[in-house]
């Protein structure tokens, strides 16, 4: 949470789209366009076709062509927001190799960008910035149970996951199709429920070698989608080291997104403070998080962040449709015009300057009030929002 409080605009703009595109990038997505009349693989019920990919021998490394599409943010949601590839699509190349590294080359216009990653770490090389960001990711847990072998999951596991999967969302047949000229299968999920903005998610992987080649995300009433990584052609084989390094231009200025998280200190109250009369009195600062927001009710409330800068997280509603809002002490000494948000557009709720991120699948808004920084998230559009940012007071 820190993290995310302290990052400016534009660098977090830059992360969110890092993270977008190494989502893809990391699974070897090379999200390839479908239909195409290439070889279709044989019809086969989906957890078949999701077991057969998750047993499939693993390629040796995959390289290909893609196309980014980014329609997340309306026109006028972002100042500036085509000065980067992430932010505004490009065309580029892909490089993965079987050990968990790889590069993402987007270019466009607007202005390059380089992705590489590995096991530990993510670097985004931003052109149009001349600005390297660099963060460090999660270690996983070293978790050695008897359930934990590392051997792919059972027909049947895969069959009752789905079961159950099926009981909040819609879920399609495996589809045979074709990607980027290799026979594959799509599948598409749509929330029943209480998914906010979201209509859809499709993901379509190759037949034979179980690696993921597409994947879309659809707003609901949108027949394009949202997010999409599409490939026009990809190959498998070994991938030269020097294929997923990238040594950035001299004078280049460098940005540490993210570092190790400190352990949770909350003052002798224990690593989880939970429960409204708990947070309230840990917090050190006046917390609202009411019973109810725009007719959602309260879920949880809980401390975050450490004994240097306490926040409150409250969740109103469940599932995609929820609503998190964050309070914490306002910081007196930088003024309200550099919070998070405040290069973004301005909008007035009651009388107070707020600003506001909108897009496609959700919108987020930071304010300040009598000495409390308020930072409401969810998968809503604008005028909802704003609605229960009104509300907070």
């Amino acid at each position: 949470m820190k993290l995310l409080r302290t990052l400016s605009t534009r660098r977090l703009i830059v992360l969110v789209g890092a993270v977008l595109a190494l989502s893809a990038g990391a699974g070897a997505i090379a999200a390839a366009s479908s239909g195409g009349g290439g070889p279709k693989p044989p019809a086969k019920p989906l957890a078949e076709a999701i077991h057969d990919a998750l047993v499939a021998p693993a390629p040796d490394g995959v390289t290909a062509r893609i196309k980014f599409t980014n329609r997340l943010f309306p026109s006028g949601a972002l100042l500036g927001s085509a000065g980067s590839a992430l932010m505004s699509g490009a065309s580029g190349r892909l490089w993965v190799t079987n050990d968990g590294r790889g590069r993402l080359e987007l270019q466009s216009s607007a202005g390059d960008a380089q992705i590489v990653w590995n096991k530990t770490d993510v670097t985004v090389y931003d052109s149009s910035s001349n600005t390297v960001y660099h963060a460090s990711l999660p270690a996983k847990a070293d978790s050695r149970s008897q359930q934990d072998t590392g051997a792919p999951p059972s027909l049947s596991a895969i069959s009752n996951f789905l079961s159950k999967l099926g009981e909040r969302a819609s879920i399609s047949e495996a589809q045979p199709t074709d990607a980027a000229g290799e026979p594959a299968y799509s599948v598409t999920i749509a929330p029943k429920h209480d998914g906010g903005l979201l209509g859809s998610l499709e993901l379509a992987w190759d037949a034979v070698h179980g690696v993921p080649l597409r994947i879309a995300i659809y707003a609901q009433g949108d027949a394009s989608p949202v997010l999409e990584l599409q490939a026009t052609d990809i190959s498998y084989g070994p991938v030269a080291t020097s294929d997923v390094q990238v040594t950035p231009p001299a004078g280049v200025k460098t940005v540490d997104l993210a570092s190790p998280p400190k352990t949770q200190d909350t003052g002798g109250a224990g690593p989880d403070v939970s429960g409204l009369a708990a947070v309230q009195a840990a917090a050190g600062f006046p917390v609202l998080a009411p019973d109810t927001l725009v007719g959602l009710p309260r879920k949880d409330v809980r401390l975050v962040g450490g004994s240097d800068s306490p926040s409150a997280l409250a969740v109103y509603g469940q599932g995609l449709g929820a609503i998190l809002v964050l309070e914490r002490k306002a910081d007196t000494a930088s003024p309200p015009k550099d919070g998070t948000l405040s290069s973004l557009p301005s909008i007035s709720l009651d009388g107070l300057t707020a600003h506001e991120l909108a897009t496609q699948l959700g919108t987020v808004i930071e304010w300040q009030r009598n000495g409390v920084s308020y930072v409401l998230a969810g998968s809503l559009p604008p005028a909802a929002a704003e609605a229960a940012a009104r509300e907070l007071k």
